[in-house]
């Protein structure tokens, strides 16, 4: 099946009270996007009505930070570890430990940062 590009615009304008209706309607159903939602309705096509969990989206929110925060924090290592193999004199080699031990250190309380929020949602879920 060809994916059709939509390339052509429909402006439109509403009211305050009819812009907030459509939000709150838009909230109601599993979709995404408010684009899509409104495609829909506009082309009379099925919609799956129902209530997102937001809960598991901010969920998934965090732990896709955390995700990038430590890809982040390897990068950083490796970077670390790229720049120690090229040291060839004593007083790179003081100054590159100093810095190992502050991103070392960065790099913990990061880590104690994810368990701690780990913790606290493994905890809430198992309440609810």
């Amino acid at each position: 099946m060809k994916k059709e590009n939509k390339n052509k615009w429909l402006h439109l304008r509403l009211s305050e009270t009819e812009y907030n209706q459509l939000q709150t309607a838009f909230k109601k159903t599993t979709e995404r996007k408010i684009s899509v939602y409104s495609r829909k309705i506009l082309l009379g096509k099925a919609m799956i009505k129902g209530t997102r969990n937001l809960s598991v989206e901010s969920l998934i929110t965090e732990f896709s930070k955390l995700q990038k925060d430590l890809n982040g924090i390897g990068n950083n290592f490796n970077q670390a570890v790229h720049k120690l193999h090229t040291l060839q004199h004593p007083e790179q080699f003081q100054k590159w430990l100093t810095i190992y031990e502050l991103d070392r250190r960065k790099l913990l309380k990061d880590i104690e940062t994810m368990k701690d929020f780990m913790n606290q949602t493994a905890s809430t879920w198992l309440q609810e």
